[in-house]
C-alpha cells in the first residue's frame, strides 16, 4: 500500500547543480534549495526529487556514486541535507533522494578493496570473471585496470561498475546465484544506505535504474522483484511513510515488486513519447502540437492497459521532462505547454515536473558536461531573474556549472511573474486545481469517455469531466449517453473555452477545459 502522502503529491525535480548557487563558486548547493523552497510550495509542488546529490568524481554527474553517506562537497554538508529535509517539512513538502542502487564509482571503497589481489569483506561485491582476459558471458566489461586477475562488469559507463546482486541464471562459475550470501550482503548494504539517509528525515528514493540488479534475470526479472520486494518489506516495517520510485519504465513489475510509482519514460516510440517529443522521423506528430495532426491514441493504446493492471498496486508518473529528456520546450510554444501541462497534472498517478519548465526553459546546444552529452542542453541553470547569469549565481560566468540561456528573451521567473497568463502562472493555478479537487488527487477513477481521431480528448475523474482539444481546429464529442452528464453544469477551470450543450461538448482550438457539477 502506498504511503498515503502520494495521493496529493506533486514532484517537483531538481538537479542540484543548475537550481541555485548561494556561495558564488557557479554550482547549485543544498542552501539553494532551501532558499527556494516558497517558491516550489507557491507553485503548487509539495514533494522534492533531487538528482544525485552524494560525494562524486561526476563523471556521470553524481550518478556514479564514491561514498553514499556523504554528500558532495561542492553542494554543501551532511547537515545542510538534514537542515532541507526538517525545513522543507516545516512547509508540507517531502524530500526523495536519488539512489543508485545497482552499481557505484570506481572510486568507491568498496570498489578500491574489490579489485585486490588478496580476497577480502569486498572481494565479491562486484562481479568479476575468474581471469585478466575472460570475458562478461554476454555483458560488458573492463580489463586490464586492476591488480585482480580478472575483469569486472560494468552497468553503464566504464566509471560505473556493477554491483554484485547474482544472476538468476549462473553460467559460469564466478556467476553467483541471487541468493547466494555475497550478493545477499550486497542488498544488506543497499539497506544500510536507505537507513542512513531515511533516519535522518529523506522520505524515500527514486532508483535509478531499478531492473539492473540481478544479471542475466528473465523478462519478468524474477530475481530483481524479489530483492525489491525484500527491501519493501524492510521499509514496511521500519519506515512505513517511506516510498520507492522506479526509473523502470513497467509499472506491471515494479509496482507489484514493492515500488510506489514508476516513471512513464521518453523512450523513442513509446506511447509517452507521442505526446510531446513525435519527431524523430524528421517531422513532428506530436499530439501536442498544434499543427502535428496526431490522434491521442498512440498514448492511450499502450497507458490504458498499464493502468487497468497496476492501479491497486501503485501509481504511473507521468513526466513533463527529466534530467536525460529533451526539455519540451524544444518543440512546442508555451500555448502549446499550457495544454500539455493541464492534462499531465490531472491525469491519474502523481505527476512530475522539472526545474524550468514551467517558465518553459528551452533545451540548448550545449558540449558535454560530466557525462550529459545530448543530455547536457536539458541540464542549464534555472532563470530566476535579469540580473548576471540570470539570478543563478553571482560567481563569474565563466565559472558557472553550464552557462544560462543568452537569448534576449530568454524566460525567467521574474519575467513570467508579472504576466497572469504566462506559462509558470497557468502551471500554478492547475496544480492548485488538482489539490483543490479530491477528484484529482492520483488514485480517484479514470475513464476514456472519447478518443476518436479528430474529437477532443475527454477522460472523467470521478465527477469531473476533463477535455482536451490541442489542434488548431475547433473540435466536439457527443457526451449525450455519459451517464449523469446532464448533471454537470458548470466550468471548474479552462485554458481557452468550451461549452456543453445537450450532451454536445464543444472545443475552441488549442483548449482544456474540466468540467462539473
Amino acid at each position: 500500500m502506498a504511503a498515503a502522502w502520494l495521493k496529493d503529491a506533486v514532484f517537483y525535480e531538481i538537479y542540484p547543480q543548475s537550481f541555485y548557487d548561494t556561495n558564488g563558486d557557479g554550482i547549485g548547493d543544498i542552501n539553494g534549495i532551501i532558499e527556494k523552497l516558497d517558491y516550489i510550495k507557491g507553485l503548487g509542488c509539495n514533494a522534492l526529487w533531487i538528482n544525485p546529490c552524494f560525494d562524486s568524481p561526476f563523471k556521470d554527474a553524481g550518478y556514479d556514486v564514491r561514498d553514499y553517506k556523504k554528500v558532495a562537497p561542492r553542494y554543501g554538508t551532511n547537515e545542510d541535507l538534514e537542515r532541507l529535509f526538517e525545513i522543507a517539512h516545516e512547509k508540507g513538502i517531502h524530500v526523495v533522494l536519488d539512489l543508485v542502487a545497482g552499481h557505484t564509482s570506481e572510486e568507491h571503497e568498496w570498489f578500491l578493496q574489490s579489485q585486490k589481489a588478496e580476497r577480502n569483506e569486498y572481494s565479491d561485491r562486484y562481479i568479476w570473471t575468474d581471469f585478466w582476459i575472460e570475458g562478461g558471458n554476454g555483458l560488458p566489461h573492463i580489463g586490464g585496470e586492476c591488480e585482480r586477475n580478472g575483469t569486472y562488469i560494468i552497468n553503464f559507463f566504464k566509471c560505473q561498475p556493477a554491483l554484485n546482486y547474482g544472476y538468476l541464471h549462473p553460467e559460469k562459475r564466478w556467476e553467483l546465484p541471487y541468493n547466494h550470501p555475497a550478493a545477499i550482503a550486497t542488498r544488506e548494504a543497499l539497506k544500510d544506505i536507505m537507513r542512513f539517509w531515511l533516519s535522518r528525515g529523506c522520505d524515500g528514493f527514486r532508483v535509478d535504474m531499478a531492473s539492473s540488479l540481478v544479471k542475466k534475470d528473465d523478462e519478468k526479472k524474477t530475481g530483481t522483484c524479489a530483492i525489491w520486494r525484500d527491501v519493501r518489506r524492510m521499509l514496511d516495517l521500519e519506515f512505513p511513510e517511506s516510498v520507492l520510485i522506479a526509473e523502470w519504465n513497467d509499472p506491471q513489475l515494479s509496482l507489484k515488486a514493492g515500488y510506489d510509482c514508476d516513471f512513464y519514460l521518453n523512450w523513442p516510440g513509446n506511447g509517452y513519447s507521442t505526446l510531446l517529443r513525435d519527431y524523430d522521423s524528421g517531422e513532428d506528430h506530436s499530439y501536442f502540437r498544434k499543427e502535428g495532426g496526431a490522434g491521442i491514441n498512440r498514448f492511450l493504446d499502450e497507458y490504458i492497459p498499464r493502468y487497468e493492471d497496476t492501479k491497486n498496486d501503485g501509481y504511473i508518473s507521468l513526466i513533463t521532462c527529466n534530467h536525460d529528456t529533451t526539455r519540451p520546450r524544444y518543440n512546442l510554444g508555451e500555448d502549446e505547454l499550457k495544454i500539455a501541462y493541464a492534462m499531465i497534472f490531472t491525469m491519474p498517478g502523481v505527476p512530475f515536473l522539472y526545474y524550468g519548465d514551467e517558465i518553459g526553459m528551452r533545451y540548448l546546444d550545449l558540449p558535454t558536461k560530466e557525462g550529459g552529452y545530448t543530455r547536457t542542453g536539458s541540464r542549464s541553470p534555472m532563470q530566476w531573474d535579469s540580473s548576471d547569469n540570470l539570478g543563478f549565481s553571482k560567481g563569474k560566468k565563466e565559472d558557472l556549472y553550464l552557462p544560462v540561456d543568452g537569448s534576449a528573451d530568454a524566460p525567467t521567473v521574474e519575467k513570467c511573474d508579472k504576466d497572469p497568463d504566462s506559462l509558470l502562472n497557468t502551471v500554478r493555478k492547475i496544480l492548485a486545481l488538482r489539490h483543490d479537487q479530491e477528484d484529482l488527487r492520483a488514485d480517484a477513477p479514470f475513464a476514456v469517455l472519447c478518443s476518436e481521431e479528430g474529437r477532443p480528448f475527454v477522460y472523467q475523474r470521478g465527477n469531473l469531466i476533463l477535455a482536451v482539444n490541442p489542434s488548431v481546429n475547433a473540435a466536439s464529442a457527443d457526451l449525450s449517453a455519459v451517464p449523469g452528464i446532464s448533471e454537470i453544469s458548470g466550468t471548474v477551470f479552462e485554458i481557452g473555452h468550451g461549452s456543453l450543450e445537450g450532451g454536445t461538448l464543444t472545443l475552441e482550438p488549442q483548449s482544456f477545459v474540466v468540467l462539473g457539477k
